[in-house]
């Protein structure tokens, strides 16, 4: 077989894939009105922060005008960190095998 670990990793993500989204109709089937189905564990610290009457005491200096552009920020602010980390590993490793 000249391609058997090839399919064998596409089975497994087809499984996995499928397993996903058979659990995910299942969450999705049980919510109540309201309920978010992947809300993890921020959402819910911050509403039990809210409920205590915590009131922040400092404002954004600018606030994005929507959760998309808030979240390509966050994309790009991760994209910059791992160019930098990858350009300095490299050059370090670089460095270190012209030295050698």
């Amino acid at each position: 077989m000249k391609h058997g670990l090839e399919i064998i990793v596409a089975v497994v993500l087809i499984a996995f894939a499928a397993i996903f989204l058979i659990q995910n109709a299942a969450i999705q089937a049980n919510l109540a009105e309201g309920d978010e189905p992947w809300g993890g564990a921020d959402g819910a610290a911050a509403n039990y922060i809210e409920e205590m009457g915590y009131e922040p005491w400092a404002n954004p200096l600018w606030e994005p005008p929507s959760g998309e552009i808030e979240s390509l920020l966050f994309a790009l602010q991760a994209a910059i960190g791992a160019f930098v980390i990858g350009y300095v590993f490299g050059t370090w490793r670089g460095s270190k095998r012209t030295s050698s």
